[in-house]
C-alpha cells in the first residue's frame, strides 16, 4: 500500500492504540546473565498490557519464542491478544528502534527511523531491522511502512498530539545522531513528517547512568494537552539538584497553544540506585507507558514509590494506575517507558 500523502498527525500516547510492542530478552543480548532476575518483570508488563489490547512481541528465534510462550502460559496472561514475531535482536528497548506512528488521511502510517546504539555506544545492527522484519510478517497488517535514513530514537521525542513536540538539545544535536542536523533542520523534519508546529528543546535536566544522552521520556512527559509531568530533587546534596531545578525553570517558561503556564506536576527522584561496582542507575518515574485505560509505572522499591504514583493518578484520573517492578530493569540503564513502543489503533492486526 502506499504511503498516504495528506498532512501528517503525531498522536498523543493516550490517545487510543491497538498493540504495543516489545522485545523479550534473550542469552544473545546483555540480559544473557539475569534472565531469571529481568522476565517477572517482562511477564508483568505482558500481562497488563494484553489485558486491555493486543502485545507484538518479539523473539530472537524459534527456540526463544517457545520459551517465551512457556513463560506466559504459566502465568495470568491473556495469550489471545499476544502476537509473537521473531526477529533477532541485539537488546530489548523498542522504544528508540520501534516504528513511530503517524496519521495521514484518516489512516496510520509508519515511520522507520535509523538507529545507530545511541550514538554507537552498542551494536544495533540487528535492532535497526526489527520492523522492516516485522513489516514483513505482516504484523502491521495494511498499515504503510515507510524507512528514514535520518537516525530518530522515540525516547527523543513526546508530543501532546495536537501539534507540538517535547525534545532534549543534548541528545538531538549531539555529534553522534545527525552531526550535519541543525534546529532547523530538525524542526522542518519535524513538521514535514510528523506535523508538529512546534517544538520544546529542553537544554537542562541529566541523569546519571542514562545512556541516551538525556532523552525527555526520563525527565518530562506531556499527559494532556495543557500538563507536564516531570522529575525534581529536593535534595540539595544530590548531584541532580541543580541541573533538574534549571530544567523545572524551563518547563516554567513553556507556554500552551492559548498562551497559558503548564501544569506542572512533579515525580519524585528516587533514591540513588547502584551497580555492584557503584555506578549510579538511571531511575526515573516520568518514564511510564500509557495504554488503553491504564497507565504502567515503573517503581523500585523506593520510598518515594507511593508518591510517584499518586502524582501520576492525579494527571490521568480516568486510567488505572499499575506499578510495574523495574529496579533490576534499570541495571541496564533503561526502564519500563524505554522498552515498549505504541502502536495507535487501526496499525496491528487484530488476528
Amino acid at each position: 500500500m502506499p504511503a498516504p500523502i495528506g498532512p501528517p498527525v503525531f498522536p498523543a500516547e493516550w490517545s487510543p492504540q491497538s498493540a504495543v510492542m516489545l522485545t523479550w530478552p534473550h542469552a544473545h543480548s546483555d540480559w544473557a546473565e539475569r534472565l531469571d532476575e529481568v522476565e517477572p518483570a517482562f511477564t508483568a508488563i505482558v500481562a497488563v498490557i494484553a489485558a486491555r489490547q493486543c502485545v507484538i512481541l518479539v523473539c530472537f528465534d524459534t527456540a526463544h519464542r517457545s520459551h517465551v510462550e512457556r513463560v506466559l502460559r504459566t502465568h495470568d496472561v491473556n495469550m489471545a491478544k499476544v502476537r509473537f514475531y521473531v526477529a533477532p535482536s541485539n537488546d530489548t528497548w523498542a522504544r528508540d528502534y520501534g516504528p513511530l506512528t503517524v496519521i495521514t488521511d484518516g489512516r496510520p502510517h509508519l515511520i522507520d527511523f535509523r538507529f545507530n546504539g545511541w550514538g554507537g555506544k552498542y551494536p544495533a545492527d540487528l535492532d535497526d531491522r526489527i520492523t522492516q522484519r516485522l513489516q514483513e510478517q505482516n504484523a502491521f497488517g495494511n498499515t504503510s511502512v515507510s524507512y528514514s535514513s535520518i537516525l530518530l530514537e522515540g525516547g527523543s521525542l513526546d508530543t501532546d498530539g495536537a501539534g507540538t513536540l517535547l525534545t532534549t538539545a543534548r541528545c538531538l544535536l549531539g555529534p553522534t545522531r545527525n552531526p550535519a542536523m541543525t534546529k532547523t533542520d530538525y524542526e522542518r523534519l519535524f513538521k514535514t513528517q510528523l506535523g508538529v508546529a512546534r517544538v520544546f528543546w529542553i537544554t537542562e535536566g541529566e541523569l546519571q547512568g542514562d545512556d541516551t544522552d538525556g532523552h525527555i521520556d526520563m525527565l518530562a512527559r506531556f499527559c494532556n494537552r495543557t500538563t507536564i509531568a516531570y522529575i525534581c530533587c529536593e535534595d540539595k546534596r544530590d548531584d541532580h539538584y541543580e541541573s533538574l531545578r534549571r530544567m523545572h525553570a524551563e518547563l516554567l517558561s513553556l507556554r500552551t497553544t492559548d498562551g497559558h503556564a503548564y501544569q506542572l506536576v512533579p515525580l519524585p527522584l528516587p533514591q540513588a540506585k547502584f551497580t555492584t561496582d557503584g555506578r549510579r542507575l538511571p531511575a526515573s518515574y516520568a518514564n511510564f507507558l500509557i495504554i488503553n485505560g491504564a497507565v504502567l509505572v515503573p517503581t523500585y522499591a523506593d520510598p518515594h514509590d507511593a508518591t510517584a504514583l499518586k502524582n501520576i493518578q492525579t494527571c490521568f484520573p480516568d486510567r488505572e494506575i499499575i506499578g510495574i517492578p523495574c529496579l533490576r530493569i534499570i541495571e541496564q540503564n533503561g526502564s519500563l517507558h524505554c522498552l515498549t513502543m505504541q502502536l495507535p489503533a487501526g496499525v496491528a492486526r487484530d488476528s
